[in-house]
């Protein structure tokens, strides 16, 4: 028989026992810091990162918008601008402290491509799009090579299919994001084998289906313009493919296969 002391002492000690379980198994998850975590495709990629079993860290420079994402229990918030090199550092050791880093994802970016024309383009102007494009994806990396070393880890970038093709007056944008793609490969040789470096190039991802034409729609051989969970499911693809690195993964519908012509 056991008395009202025993059980109560049995039931402690299981309360005790899940709550252990339940630490380890928060450890056990992967911690992935994804940069521009409050924009589209940021949102995006922690969502889907978030609903595959990691832990989170959201970088973002915006903390108002930082506050608007789903609230998680796996997920914590960091507010920095990864142009400054200081607050890199800092947001780096407030999200992974000595300890490991899984996944880095470097998604931060100037996302209008529009720097207007080149004959009146100021020097200031380019230098945003290269610091904020370009710049600030060096500074996470070298800010989290010791974490995703200890970790065996891995860091996509996020380009863009318009460092490959262009419109008019794109020239900062191209020219940054042409350079995150050579800084990806340059990376991946210097890095492994401990950290394995690729990068996801989407092509058009919208906000919101409501503001699509039919036509924006059907002239993706796909059939459909992106949604930013095509980019997320690619990024987690790369941060899980041991034996891809130096890689480029364009998610574009088909867009750059696709000859296009007057007729």
């Amino acid at each position: 028989m056991v008395d009202g002391v025993g059980m109560a002492r049995d039931a402690h000690v299981d309360r005790t026992a899940r709550a252990a379980s339940s630490h380890v198994m928060e450890h056990d998850k992967k911690l992935a810091l994804v940069t521009g975590a409050a924009g589209v495709i940021g949102r995006g990629i922690v969502a889907h990162l978030l609903a595959n079993g990691w832990r989170v860290a959201a970088l973002d420079r915006d903390a108002a918008a930082l506050a608007e994402l789903p609230s998680d229990p796996h997920m914590h918030t960091v507010t920095a601008d990864i142009r400054d090199e200081g607050a890199v550092e800092q947001a780096v050791a407030q999200a992974a402290g000595d300890g490991a880093l899984h996944l880095l994802v470097n998604n931060a970016g100037i996302s209008d491509p529009q720097s207007g024309p080149l004959d009146t383009l100021p020097a200031a102007q380019w230098q945003r799009w290269i610091d904020t494009n370009l710049t600030g994806a060096m500074l996470m990396s070298r800010a989290c090579t010791g974490a995703l070393r200890r970790a065996g880890g891995a860091i996509v970038n996020v380009t863009s299919t318009r460092a490959a093709m262009s419109e008019p007056d794109c020239e900062a944008y191209a020219a940054a994001k042409g350079g995150l793609v050579a800084l990806t490969h340059a990376m991946a040789i210097s890095l492994g084998p401990d950290v394995r470096v690729n990068a996801v190039a989407p092509g058009w991802i919208a906000a919101r289906d409501s503001d699509l034409r039919g036509v924006d729609h059907e002239q993706h051989p796909v059939g459909r313009v992106g949604r930013a969970e095509d980019v997320a499911e690619a990024v987690l693809y790369l941060a899980q493919a041991g034996f891809v690195t130096g890689q480029e993964l364009t998610v574009d519908g088909g867009m750059t296969r696709k000859m296009i012509y007057a007729h």
